[in-house]
């Protein structure tokens, strides 16, 4: 697919029954564009996507849109059982179609969004929890949330914005009393990989009009900011623990996501994940999951850190992206390798508001 403005994809997405008053995410959760820093030296989204990385997106995309189950129960998901499929995997392939600029029910990928989303529906509990059978939990409530959020935005189907409610008001009645979520849809204890779902998903449902309790909101960046440990990185749970590469990176992403920018928490938190730049050697377990929320932290950053990052981690993805299109994650599957890479690779276009500063 060829390289479109984000402009145009806005106008399509409005066509589409989106305004961008639908999204007080942009205005009621205290975004910060201004507050991005650029340099000189930044470059455009089509330079920054070579002709290369877009024809390796494009086939990403193409393998995401063959293992798309066409008919029966499972229609709209990529697999028929364990991870594939999943809610995450489903709510991520359907992220990865859309920041490729199509908006639900149009372009290319417009379908295969529209299956996503009957996929998740039929899924959201009367209680509002969305999960498939085998290994779902609250990340792919998370995953699944913050999908329905991006594609209610700009659709405003009725039925979609039923179910999204349903399933923001599970977020917020399993919050625990420390601001976080845990494994099951429970109140009960909590840990940072867990409590970044939520919280974007959360910010996603916002952004597209929903109700979220102010209290709610509080209570879960506190408990980012209770995570984060003296040396700038952040940790799996606030009774402590060692900082890690991906919980340093989703740490990162919950404060820009709130509009915290240039603070303390945040110059340190950028010193930590800078020591696990793409191509330096460090190895790092959670590949995928590490990666989608550095690239994230990094172009909300900008500046020295955008044009550093994006660039080293575009080029080490190009060199492990297979014969068959797909990326592959060793403990989940291709499915899930392959939407978080292009998802990643497609971050320069910056055409959804849920990665927007």
């Amino acid at each position: 697919m060829s390289h479109i403005d984000r402009r145009k994809f806005i106008a399509g997405t409005t066509a589409a029954g989106l305004s961008l008053g639908a999204f007080p995410g942009l205005g009621v959760l205290p975004t910060a564009n201004a507050q991005r820093k650029t340099s000189p030296s930044e470059k455009s989204p089509a330079e920054l996507i070579t002709p290369q990385t877009q024809q390796k997106i494009d086939r990403g995309l193409a393998f995401l849109q063959k293992r798309q189950v066409k008919t029966g129960q499972t229609k709209g998901g990529f697999g028929h059982s364990g991870y594939s499929g999943g809610i995450a995997v489903c709510s991520l392939s359907g992220l990865a179609f859309m920041c490729s600029g199509n908006p639900p029910g149009q372009g290319p990928y417009g379908k295969n969004i529209d299956m996503c989303a009957e996929f998740l529906l039929k899924r959201v509990s009367d209680a509002g929890y969305i999960s498939a059978a085998g290994n779902d939990n609250m990340y792919g409530h998370g995953f699944g949330t913050l999908f329905l959020g991006e594609y209610y935005g700009m659709t405003r189907k009725q039925k979609v914005g039923d179910k999204l409610r349903k399933a923001v008001k599970l977020i917020c009645r399993c919050q625990s009393t420390t601001g976080g979520w845990r494994y099951q849809p429970t109140k009960s204890d909590a840990d940072l990989s867990i409590t970044i779902c939520q919280i974007m998903g959360l910010r996603a449902a916002r952004d597209a009009g929903i109700h979220v309790p102010d209290e709610v909101r509080k209570k879960c960046i506190e408990y980012v900011k209770k995570s984060q440990n003296n040396d700038g990185g952040f940790r799996y749970t606030i009774n402590g623990g060692g900082s890690t590469f991906p919980l340093t990176g989703a740490g990162l992403v919950s404060l820009y996501s709130a509009g915290i920018y240039d603070t303390d928490e945040v110059k340190r938190g950028l010193t930590h994940l800078q020591r696990y730049k793409p191509g330096g050697g460090r190895a790092s377990s959670h590949y995928f999951y590490s990666h989608y929320y550095a690239v994230q932290a990094m172009w909300h950053a900008g500046g020295k850190y955008w044009d550093e990052w994006y660039p080293a981690i575009r080029d080490e993805l190009l060199k492990s992206h297979r014969g068959d299109g797909s990326w592959v994650d060793s403990s989940i599957g291709p499915e899930f390798g392959t939407a978080m890479a292009c998802i990643i690779l497609q971050m320069p276009n910056n055409y959804l508001p849920i990665f927007a500063p």
